[in-house]
């Protein structure tokens, strides 16, 4: 404890300092002349009766004047300052949003030593992901031929990983809602200190059903400021002749969906891959700590408040103020 750090959070007390000080004073001063402030009558005659008169104490004077002074000075709200208290992380809004589509069935994936499919690896490193991010609040979307809010942005990350468990390969429709789900993920998401964040995780398949289309969702990621980092996940579908090419469209792809919304765009091929996106995702996206503003305090007003209580109480009960003393 820094005794040198000693402020007082209520300096103005101490102008009434004075008072018990001049109140002991004045008091002192006139017992001086009398015990009931009146002139004594001095004469040689007298001299014998005045040596066996009551002489009051000057003891309960003095002690009633401290007890003030330190019932004043506890009210001055003396306290020392401590260690900085660190303020909680400033978080974000984080939505995951899900490609559950029929192409992320495909085992393309080795996982602990077996193959996997795209969306059981998936699991495997959003969980962690989720954990770690405890300032977040994490929304969990998917989308096939619809789009569907699996839980809205929220910091019950226990639920969400749950949630995440649950996830199944065509539960919500063969087909790409991609702008649908981008348009559902961006109306969740809030916007705080800091800017909201999408991950759209996705195999690259083509397609647009829905009624949004992925342009339309840009445009409005862009006007809110919304970030959409993209994750395609497995290998190119169309050389391996797992899908048929796309005919001409005018639909952005993945890449350029990251671009035009400040985000960017990973290509996961296998599990190290996963994990080193997931990791570099959590480096860019990192909580904000605000500076300290608070301080531990420890409060001292205690300490004259029951000094002065002690010293009222020992001057209204002491044996001075009882019964006069006698000079013998």
């Amino acid at each position: 404890m820094n005794l040198t750090a000693l402020e007082f959070a209520q300096p103005l007390w101490f102008w009434l300092m004075p008072v018990p000080l001049l109140w002991a004073w004045r008091t002192l001063k006139t017992t001086a002349l009398g015990e009931d402030g009146s002139l004594v009558v001095r004469h040689p005659g007298l001299a014998g009766a005045a040596a066996h008169a009551p002489r009051a104490s000057r003891g309960p004077t003095l002690l009633y004047a401290l007890g003030l002074l330190s019932l004043l000075l506890a009210l001055t709200q003396p306290r020392i300052p401590g260690a900085w208290i660190e303020p909680p992380p400033q978080g974000r809004d984080i939505a995951l949003v899900i490609d559950t589509s029929l192409t992320m069935s495909i085992d393309d994936f080795t996982l602990e030593g077996k193959k996997v499919t795209r969306l059981a690896m998936l699991k495997a490193v959003l969980t962690p992901f989720v954990n770690a991010r405890k300032a977040d609040r994490i929304g969990l979307f998917v989308f096939g031929s619809e789009a569907a809010a699996l839980t809205p942005p929220t910091r019950d990350h226990a639920h969400l990983v749950a949630q995440i468990a649950r996830l199944q390969v065509g539960m919500a429709g063969d087909d790409t809602a991609l702008g649908d789900a981008l348009g559902l993920a961006l109306k969740q998401v809030r916007h705080g200190p800091l800017r909201p964040v999408i991950l759209l995780v996705s195999d690259g398949e083509p397609g647009n059903s829905g009624d949004l289309t992925a342009a339309e969702a840009v445009a409005i990621a862009r006007d809110q400021g919304t970030a959409i980092h993209t994750l395609r996940i497995g290998g190119d579908l169309f050389a391996a002749g797992r899908v048929a090419p796309p005919t001409a469209h005018l639909q952005p792809d993945r890449a350029e969906i990251a671009r035009l919304t400040g985000g960017q765009h990973w290509v996961i091929t296998n599990s190290a891959d996963a994990q080193t996106v997931i990791n570099a995702i959590d480096r860019l996206e990192r909580p904000r700590t605000p500076p300290a503003s608070q301080r531990v305090v420890f409060d001292a007003y205690l300490i004259p408040l029951w000094l002065g209580v002690a010293l009222l109480l020992l001057a209204r009960f002491s044996p001075y103020t009882l019964r006069p003393r006698r000079r013998t």
